[in-house]
């Protein structure tokens, strides 16, 4: 028997069908159109998972389940309560599939299921708890507790990155001010490495970006943290900082047993682990007891598709 999960992106959608070892055993995909009306998306969903499946030779009769993985909430009854890149707000998502085809089907958020998929088959397997922080655009968050995703009382649990950080900070995409996101994710740094050029032309970040400083990204300043370059080493000093503030916030909360960094920053590699390594045990408050591992995310852009797939 197969488990099918599903990656639902704001330009693109992928499928992949994992055998009963949580091996992929194939992938499809198909672009996201979402000018379509809700029940169309869901009914080309249906046909990319039976295409992708006809062509491995898998018949419908031999997928067990359908797990979906979405840039937003939604409850246990299969009712995607708010998933903005979509436009899906309050639509029966599970109910609607079931129509097209009657397969159980569960869904949850993207960082959930990217944290239950490091904890199955990823860098956190064995452990009965561990936190997954995805460093990317934004902060998204998963938290495994007993093996299973903790997502709280009313589902919505979990949003590390809309914790306040800094009252009355940076305003915030979702309507409050000073949120961890606007600090320590790839746009915080972007934003940080742009400030800081205005005062200092001379810098390498500004030399890396032509001089157009619409053109630096984060890795503009993390690639001239590396080679030394003093602008860059402080506004990336500044972001390990805060990012290793809300990896202690997590264990002052949570003690779990691991932590997980997934994302495009986390490409960094031992350039981002190794400081957060050394920073964050100065922020816990019991930093004389064992405190958890830091760890990289391994499974990567599958990691939404096969955590998906487990749910």
């Amino acid at each position: 028997m197969y488990r099918v999960g599903i990656d639902v992106g704001g330009t693109g959608i992928k499928v992949g069908i994992l055998n009963e070892a949580h091996q992929l055993v194939t992938e499809g995909s198909i672009p996201t159109v979402i000018s379509d009306a809700f029940e169309s998306q869901v009914a080309r969903i249906v046909q990319c998972i039976r295409e992708t499946a006809s062509g491995a030779g898998i018949g419908e009769h031999e997928i067990e389940s359908v797990g979906v993985g979405i840039p937003g909430i939604a409850n246990d009854e299969g009712v995607v309560i708010k998933c903005t890149n979509m436009g899906w707000n309050h639509v029966p998502f599970s109910a609607t599939f079931r129509r097209l085809w009657d397969v159980p089907v569960r869904i949850d958020n993207d960082a959930n299921v990217a944290a239950l998929a490091e904890s199955v088959s990823g860098v956190s397997a064995g452990t009965s708890s561990s936190v997954f922080i995805t460093v990317g655009t934004g902060i998204g968050s998963g938290i495994i507790i007993n093996g299973k995703i903790w997502k709280g009382f009313h589902g919505i649990g979990g949003e590390l990155g809309h914790v306040i950080l800094k009252l009355d900070g940076e305003p915030c995409s979702c309507g409050n001010r000073g949120c961890l996101e606007r600090y320590c994710s790839a746009t915080a740094l972007i934003r940080m490495g742009r400030e800081a050029v205005h005062g200092h032309p001379e810098s390498g970040i500004l030399a890396s970006a032509s001089g157009d400083a619409s053109r630096i990204e984060a890795r503009t300043v993390i690639d001239n943290a590396r080679t030394g370059d003093p602008i860059a080493v402080e506004v990336y000093g500044r972001f390990i900082s805060y990012l290793s503030q809300a990896i202690a916030s997590v264990v002052n909360l949570l003690d779990p047993e691991v932590i997980v960094i997934g994302g495009g920053v986390s490409k960094a590699g031992s350039f981002l682990l190794d400081p957060i390594r050394e920073e964050y045990k100065r922020y816990v408050i019991f930093n004389d007891q064992p405190m958890p591992e830091i760890k990289l995310a391994i499974l990567g852009s599958k990691a939404g598709i096969i955590g998906a797939a487990m749910l």
